[in-house]
């Protein structure tokens, strides 16, 4: 099925770093978008409609991408895609990284009123989004994940269909922050020891990237962001710290052990205490400098 066979209206709730970047995303593959954020028309896409508020996007939109930075935020806009009079929408893709428990109550809480629902976390930062390179991964049924396809080829081209029922992808993109957040954390103490005993960050960085301790923080997050004192991710430590806390919640829910999980985030915790909203990749000052 493509846009073209299938045309729909978009709605788009969530204007942010990323919902901005995946907005514009979907207005550029040809999409009729309608959009809405919390701040007001100010972050609304040039060349997308903007909508005053939740319910006059669910009279516009067939499908409607949330990108939110909470459950509990995904909880109110469903209720409020529900709740519309005239309500046209009939699918929501859910872009946020919510948790699994969330992602289950959301999905019956739209379902109960006819309105099928496709979870879809992503993964790639904003440049990843702005480079069309950002994964997403996607659970729903079938029928669900057929309507919405066009509009998931629209925010990326690297799509993952991970499961047949919501809940599965948020599990996944718990699963990948906690490794991204634990390997960033362990790359930044193994540099810092490695400058205390007189080596190089550069050469470091370097070595650990062409050898077995390879990995996105030596490959990205410290060339691109710690080395050049940009860090400027677009992701910040708060937020690093939530998906953490989401991983070790529904851990917990499976009654699975988590050592390592539970070091990662105690330290995701004090360092977003210490700098609230710092971007994520100063997690290496902050381990230095402890």
């Amino acid at each position: 099925m493509t846009a073209r066979e299938a045309p729909v209206t978009v709605g788009f709730v969530g204007l942010g770093n990323m919902g901005g970047a995946l907005a514009t995303n979907v207005l550029g593959t040809g999409f009729d978008l309608v959009a809405h954020d919390a701040a007001g028309p100010r972050h609304t896409p040039p060349g997308a409609v903007h909508a005053a508020d939740v319910a006059d996007v669910a009279r516009r939109a067939d499908v409607v991408v949330l990108s939110l930075p909470d459950g509990t935020a995904s909880e109110a806009v469903a209720r409020e895609i529900v709740a519309a009079p005239g309500r046209r929408s009939t699918h929501v893709v859910d872009t946020s990284t919510i948790g699994v428990s969330a992602a289950r109550s959301v999905a019956a809480l739209l379902a109960a009123s006819g309105v099928a629902y496709v979870d879809a976390p992503v993964s790639g930062g904003v440049a990843g989004a702005r480079a069309r390179t950002l994964a997403v991964m996607y659970a729903g049924s079938d029928e669900a994940c057929a309507r919405v396809e066009p509009v998931l080829a629209a925010l990326s081209d690297r799509r993952h269909r991970v499961g047949d029922h919501p809940g599965l992808a948020q599990a996944l993109k718990l699963a990948n922050n906690f490794l991204a957040a634990t390997t960033l954390a362990a790359t930044s103490e193994a540099i810092a020891f490695g400058r205390s005993v007189g080596l190089d960050m550069a050469t470091m960085v370097e070595v650990l990237d062409g050898a077995s301790g390879r990995s996105a923080a030596t490959n990205d997050k410290f060339p691109n962001h710690v080395l050049t004192g940009r860090y400027a991710a677009g992701f910040t430590n708060t937020l690093m710290t939530k998906d953490v806390q989401l991983y070790l919640c529904a851990v917990e829910e499976e009654d699975r052990p988590s050592p390592i999980g539970a070091a990662t985030g105690a330290l995701w915790e004090s360092f977003a205490a210490a700098e609230p909203g710092a971007d994520f990749t100063r997690v290496f000052p902050y381990v230095e400098g402890a």
